[in-house]
């Protein structure tokens, strides 16, 4: 098992925290569930890829701050969320 840390802006993570409530389960879990299902249906073709990253606001932006924060140790993992 490969571990991704994931840094959420306040909004996606105030509906992740109201989806795992409304499950009873915590918040990684609703996260590894939702990931995962993305996962299994995106298309693997490098065009359709980079179309996918394009239409992330700041996507390089928050890369590099996310590379950043992990080699600064500024991260959180899922279990912890």
């Amino acid at each position: 098992m490969e571990r991704l840390n994931i840094t959420l802006d306040d909004e996606p993570a105030e509906k992740l925290a109201r989806l795992a409530e409304r499950m009873h389960v915590q918040p990684g879990t609703v996260a590894r569930s939702l990931l995962s299902s993305a996962l299994d249906d995106a298309d693997p073709d490098a065009r359709n890829v980079v179309a996918l990253l394009d239409g992330i606001p700041a996507a390089y932006e928050r890369a590099q701050l996310g590379l950043e924060q992990a080699k600064t140790g500024e991260t959180v993992s899922l279990d912890e969320l």
